[in-house]
């Protein structure tokens, strides 16, 4: 069976670390872009990604404004977006699946929730 390519879009490189590492464990590939810009670039191309795991707070552009960009290419429609967001106030699931996220998980990761998320992609 051939691994799931799932992007990481993070600010910060301990978040990229850990997540990396846990998918990694869990038979997943991953790509991994230090803002969105760069994932935008990457998702342009024909590069295979099944998901894509976005930090929402970031700087130069969060993911409220990447993820209607990335569900705007041609080639990136279908393809999961998961918002990842230390905000876990009420409301704020709503606002990113209203940015278009496809699903929403929040800092620290539940591990056992991201799996079962990324199991459907």
């Amino acid at each position: 069976m051939e691994k799931k390519k799932i992007m990481i879009v993070d600010d910060d490189a301990r978040n990229i670390f850990a997540l990396k590492a846990t998918l990694r464990a869990k038979g997943f590939e991953c790509i991994a872009c230090s803002g969105a810009g760069e994932a935008l670039d990457i998702l342009r191309t024909v590069t295979p990604v099944d998901a894509v795991l976005i930090d929402m707070m970031m700087p130069e552009m969060d993911g409220y404004e990447a993820i209607p960009l990335i569900k705007g290419l041609e080639n990136r429609q279908t393809m999961p977006v998961i918002a990842v967001t230390a905000q876990a106030m009420v409301g704020d699931r709503e606002k990113c699946l209203a940015a278009g996220a496809d699903d929403y998980v929040s800092k620290p990761i539940d591990v056992d929730k991201l799996l079962n998320i990324l199991s459907t992609v």
